[in-house]
C-alpha cells in the first residue's frame, strides 16, 4: 500500500483523428487504478499536434479551481479549454455507465472557451510559462504571446527563414518551398530568456523575452552533429529543446532526430545522452526533485521504453579519442534506469508523457502517463528512492510497476496530465457560475514571460 487516499491523475490526449480526449485515472489504497472518460472533444479538423496545460487557478473558499488547456493542430487552430483541477462526482456515474461501453464522469465546467488565430500554418508547441501567458509556435516561422485574461496577442516573434541551399534539376517545387518553421521551443524558468529551434536551421536561436529581440544565435558544429548521429544528408535541425534544473545548475538540453546534446548555461556542449545503439527519440523532459543530488533526463524511445539519465559531472563516461588527430568526444550522460519495454507489454514507441509527483507512505513517487500510437495509455508508477539507488549501481535497473492500461480508440499524437485536486469543503460546481473574474489575479503579474509594451515585431 503506497497511499491512504485515493489519488486521481486527469490524463488528455491528442490524436490524429482530430479528436481531443479526456479521462481519469484513480488509483485506489492497493493500487487498483479505476479509467473513467471526462470529456471527449472534436477538436480539430485535422491531426492534434501539442498540448498545453496551465498552473491551477489559484484556491478561493467555495469555488473550483482550474486549469486552462490548449491545443494545437495542423488546421493552424489554437483550441482553448477550461478543465476543472478536481476529481469529477461520481453521483451519476451508474446512470451515465449503464448506457455506456465505458465508465464516464462527466464535469459540466469541461468546456470549449474559444479558438485563437494567431499563426497562418500547423502549430507545433505550446506552453504555459505561467498562468497569464500562453505561448505558440507555427511553422510559419512565427512564435506568439497571448494575455490568458482577455486572449490577447501581446508580440509576435518573428523567426528567420532559412536560405535555399540549392535546388536540383527539375525540381517543379515553390521558389520559397524551402523546409521552414519553428520546431519547438523553450522558455527559462526566470521567464526573460527562450530558446527556439527551426527546420531547416543547424542552430539554435536565443530571445530576450523581455522585449522580443533575437539575443544570439548558437551554431551547431559539424562536430557536434556528427556525435549526435546527423549525417552530412541529415537536417542537423533540433527536434525540440528544454530547460532543465540540477544539482550543479540549471542547463538545457537539444534533441535530435536518434540523440540528445546537454549544454550548459554558458551554452558549452556538456555531454551527449542516448548510448548505443540509438534509438528513435520521440519525447524527452527534466525530472526535478526536492532532494539535491536527484535529477534526471527522462527519455521516451521508439522501442516502448522510457529512459532516465543522469547527466551529473561525476556520472558522465568519457570516450577516449583513437587517435591525436580526432576530436575530443563528448562524453555520454549515464543510462540510470528504464521503465516499460518488452518485458511489460511495452512494444510499439512512446509518443508522449507526462510526470505527476505525489507524496507516498513510501516517500515521494511519480505517476507517468505514457501514450502509443496504438492508441494505449498506460499508467506507471515508480518511486524517486528506487531512482536514487539505481544511480549507485554501474548497469541500468528496471523499474517502476505497470497500474493499468486503457484502449482510447485513437491514434494518439500527444500527451498532457496532472494530480487533480482534492475537493475542499463546501465546494461545489454550481458554485461558479463566472469564470471572467479568475484570470484578474495575474493582470499584475510580475513574472510575465513578455512585457505588455512590448514591440511587436
Amino acid at each position: 500500500m503506497h497511499t491512504t487516499i485515493p489519488v486521481t491523475v486527469q490524463i488528455i490526449t491528442g490524436s490524429y483523428d482530430r479528436v481531443l480526449h479526456g479521462l481519469t485515472a484513480t488509483i485506489l489504497p492497493d493500487d487498483r487504478v479505476e479509467f473513467a472518460d471526462t470529456f471527449l472533444f472534436n477538436a480539430h479538423s485535422s491531426a492534434i499536434r501539442c498540448l498545453a496545460v496551465s498552473p491551477p487557478s489559484a484556491p478561493e473558499p467555495g469555488k473550483i479551481q482550474k486549469v486552462m488547456l490548449a491545443s494545437g493542430s495542423s488546421d493552424e487552430r489554437i483550441n482553448v479549454y477550461h478543465i476543472s483541477a478536481h476529481p469529477p462526482k461520481r453521483k451519476d456515474k451508474d446512470a451515465l455507465s449503464s448506457i455506456a461501453p465505458r465508465k464516464i464522469l462527466e464535469n459540466p465546467k469541461n468546456r470549449e472557451l474559444g479558438t485563437l488565430l494567431h499563426h497562418s500554418s500547423t502549430i507545433t508547441a505550446l506552453s504555459f510559462p505561467t498562468r497569464s501567458k500562453l505561448i505558440s509556435a507555427s511553422e510559419d516561422s512565427s512564435i506568439a504571446v497571448t494575455r490568458t485574461r482577455d486572449w490577447s496577442l501581446l508580440s509576435t516573434i518573428k523567426v528567420p527563414k532559412p536560405k535555399p541551399q540549392g535546388r536540383p534539376s527539375g525540381d517543379t517545387a515553390a521558389l520559397d518551398g524551402t523546409p521552414a518553421g519553428v520546431n519547438a521551443f523553450a522558455v527559462h524558468p526566470s521567464m526573460k530568456l527562450m530558446i527556439s529551434v527551426s527546420k531547416g536551421e543547424r542552430c539554435m536561436r536565443l530571445w530576450n523575452l523581455m522585449t522580443a529581440k533575437k539575443a544570439g544565435v548558437l551554431n551547431f558544429g559539424r562536430d557536434i552533429l556528427q556525435e549526435a548521429g546527423e549525417s552530412k544528408h541529415s537536417p542537423g535541425e533540433g527536434r525540440k529543446v528544454v530547460w532543465g534544473a540540477t544539482e550543479e545548475g540549471d542547463e538545457f538540453c537539444v534533441g535530435f532526430d536518434r540523440d540528445l546534446v546537454v549544454f550548459g548555461m554558458d551554452s558549452t556542449p556538456k555531454c551527449r545522452v542516448m548510448p548505443e545503439p540509438r534509438r528513435k527519440i520521440h519525447e524527452f523532459c527534466y525530472i526535478s526533485t526536492d532532494s539535491t543530488d536527484s535529477s534526471f533526463l527522462a527519455v521516451s524511445t521508439e522501442d516502448g521504453k522510457i529512459l532516465f539519465f543522469s547527466t551529473k559531472t561525476d556520472d558522465l563516461s568519457s570516450e577516449e579519442s583513437t587517435s591525436d588527430k580526432t576530436p575530443e568526444k563528448l562524453p555520454v550522460a549515464k543510462l540510470v534506469a528504464q521503465l516499460g519495454g518488452r518485458g511489460n507489454g511495452v512494444t510499439g514507441r512512446i509518443k508522449d508523457f507526462a510526470i505527476c509527483k505525489i507524496t507516498g507512505q513510501q516517500g515521494d513517487e511519480l505517476l507517468i502517463p505514457t501514450g502509443s500510437s496504438d492508441g494505449k495509455v498506460r499508467l506507471f508508477r515508480l518511486s524517486l528512492k528506487d531512482m536514487a539507488e539505481a544511480r549507485k549501481t554501474k548497469a541500468p535497473k528496471q523499474i517502476g510497476k505497470l497500474l493499468g492500461t486503457y484502449e482510447t480508440q485513437n491514434r494518439i499524437t500527444c500527451l498532457s496530465g496532472f494530480v487533480m485536486i482534492p475537493r475542499g469543503e463546501g465546494v461545489e460546481d454550481s458554485d461558479d457560475d463566472s469564470d471572467d473574474d479568475e484570470e484578474t489575479e495575474d493582470s499584475e503579474d510580475e513574472a510575465d514571460a513578455v512585457d505588455d509594451d512590448s514591440d511587436k515585431n
